[in-house]
């Protein structure tokens, strides 16, 4: 298998989605996934992340078994390649943590000397009091062993996921020639997940830590040196200063890739007061950080809506308003165990559809104008300097799912996002054109189609984000190549009332301007937009 190609242009987009979600009678879920994309989606998003598709026992394929198999009841190994052959593929790497039925553990609960210090004892030498956790569960969880005796083991997520011990060279080795298979099996991306907390140090809080950087530098230089075409996604879903330093903070040797993770926050913050200056300040402070990485830029995922990103740049009263948005629309809300014992908010639990629309307003709200506050939320994202990502429920406008949640168990809360569809009835939706799902995947595949073939939305062009007053979001976007010279101006109404900009206001002001949405020339002195609609404003080139 040929590898694929390093790097990025305007073309990528990127599709988060369990293998699963997608279901058909007598076929291989990740087969399904993959006829679904050719046939529907042929000449976009480019790198599909399949979520965790090994053999797992609980959290949804994120208590791994065996990372070198393929769950067989997703597919094989040969699905997995023939996607790979056709997009870039992004393979989960869930390196902090292992199933409890895992010959990993097992190995090490029943002695087996291949298998020794795999695993991290409790123990009374090792002071645990300052660990930071995104989970309320017990630090520690004791398991029996063949001789009847007990031992303690760190679960830094939940019992069924013991942490690996990284101080043993053996683990380190060991994910190492786990995560070269991946690279031999077609894979063109690796997600690093839960990678802030992989190592332990006593009297710390076991986040972030030094060590932890220096892993990630050894599987990038190897990666660089086996595999160069091969990308490093870290999964950091931390405030914003935490969340770079995982680029590398001086060599930018770690990971090519974070998530955006603040973006969504302020996204929804954004829309629901009509008042863009939140976002506008923190867009305007982001960092550059050359070619050598940028940001995936992503609303919900698959476990909900992160609200500690949020924590350096919406107040308190502000994300606090964002915890009661989620509850009043029918979702719920995760929180993180601090050391000191206290609760703080981690995550929203809910559809980006229904964060963004109350399913339960009285008088209910017009479709047109929760498809509207969708399309934007996503243009926003497709706009700004990075990489596009949609999590498969907010491409096909999926509402929330409450058949698997349990209101009085935190652990089943992510469910309400990880729906699976009939393929038959999704196809069904997607063809008639009175239906939510059709409206909102038809209106994101034109805009990606679209930002496709605009060199000044490459994740390297270059950024000017546009003050023009708190009911509008607005930036510049220039390419750098000599060959491929655009501009696009793209400005958003956030509010629910018509705007009116005057083209003075705007950069470029005294050159012929196109919408690229309507491919309509701007004539005017002024621009009308309507309520939550954008324009995308080129150039000529």
């Amino acid at each position: 298998m040929s590898p694929a190609p390093a790097g990025w242009s305007e073309n990528d987009s990127f599709l988060i989605t369990y293998a699963e979600t997608l279901a058909e009678k007598k076929a291989p879920p990740l087969a399904t996934l993959s006829r679904f994309l050719k046939n529907h989606c042929p000449d976009i998003l480019s790198f599909i992340h399949i979520l965790p598709f090994y053999p797992s026992t609980s959290d949804h394929g994120f208590s791994v078994v065996d990372y070198r198999k393929v769950a067989t009841d997703l597919g094989s190994w040969n699905d997995v390649e023939n996607l790979a052959r056709e997009r870039r593929v992004t393979f989960d790497c869930v390196l902090n943590h292992v199933s409890q039925e895992s010959d990993y553990v097992q190995g090490f609960i029943s002695g087996n000397t291949d298998r020794e210090d795999f695993c991290i004892v409790e123990s009374s030498a090792f002071d645990s009091s300052q660990v930071t956790r995104p989970r309320q569960s017990p630090l520690f969880h004791s398991f029996d062993r063949p001789d009847q005796s007990q031992v303690s083991l760190w679960t830094t997520f939940s019992r069924d996921q013991v942490d690996l011990n990284f101080r043993n060279p053996a683990v380190l080795i060991e994910i190492l020639d786990i995560l070269l298979g991946y690279a031999a099996r077609g894979a063109s991306m690796i997600r690093l997940d839960a990678i802030p907390y992989l190592w332990k140090e006593s009297g710390t809080t076991c986040i972030h830590l030094k060590q932890t950087h220096e892993i990630i530098r050894l599987i990038r230089a190897v990666f660089d040196a086996v595999s160069p075409h091969v990308i490093l996604l870290s999964e950091t879903n931390v405030p914003h200063q935490e969340n770079i330093k995982y680029f590398g903070p001086d060599e930018r040797d770690e990971a090519q890739i974070i998530y955006n993770f603040s973006l969504a926050p302020l996204l929804l913050h954004t829309v629901h007061t009509g008042n863009a200056t939140a976002l506008t300040h923190w867009a305007s402070n982001l960092d550059d950080f050359g070619e050598a990485c940028t940001y995936l830029n992503v609303t919900a995922t698959h476990d909900g809506i992160g609200i500690r990103p949020a924590e350096d740049c919406l107040a308190p009263d502000d994300r606090s308003r964002l915890l009661e948005i989620t509850s009043a629309h029918g979702g719920f809300v995760n929180y993180k165990r601090n050391a000191d014992g206290s609760d703080t908010p981690y995550e929203l639990n809910i559809t980006w559809f229904d964060a963004l629309n109350n399913p339960h307003s009285n008088p209910p709200t017009p479709l047109s104008l929760q498809i509207d506050r969708m399309v934007l939320s996503q243009a926003i994202p497709m706009a700004l300097k990075g990489i596009p990502a949609l999590y498969i429920h907010s491409l096909l406008g999926s509402r929330n799912d409450l058949s698997r949640v349990n209101p009085g168990d935190s652990t089943t809360f992510r469910t309400i996002n990880r729906s699976q569809i009939s393929i038959d009835t999704l196809l069904q939706d997607l063809n008639d054109p009175t239906t939510r799902r059709h409206q909102v995947f038809h209106a994101l595949t034109k805009l990606l189609r679209i930002r496709q073939t605009q060199p000044a939305f490459h994740p390297d062009a270059a950024q000017q984000i546009l003050d023009l007053g708190p009911h509008t979001f607005a930036l510049l976007r220039q390419s750098q190549s000599s060959s491929l010279v655009q501009s696009i101006i793209a400005v958003f109404n956030v509010t629910a009332q018509p705007q009116t900009i005057p083209t003075s206001s705007l950069p470029l002001s005294k050159e012929p301007l196109t919408d690229l949405i309507s491919g309509q020339p701007i004539a005017a002195p002024e621009i009308s937009i309507n309520p939550y609609q954008f324009r995308w404003l080129t150039t000529p080139r």
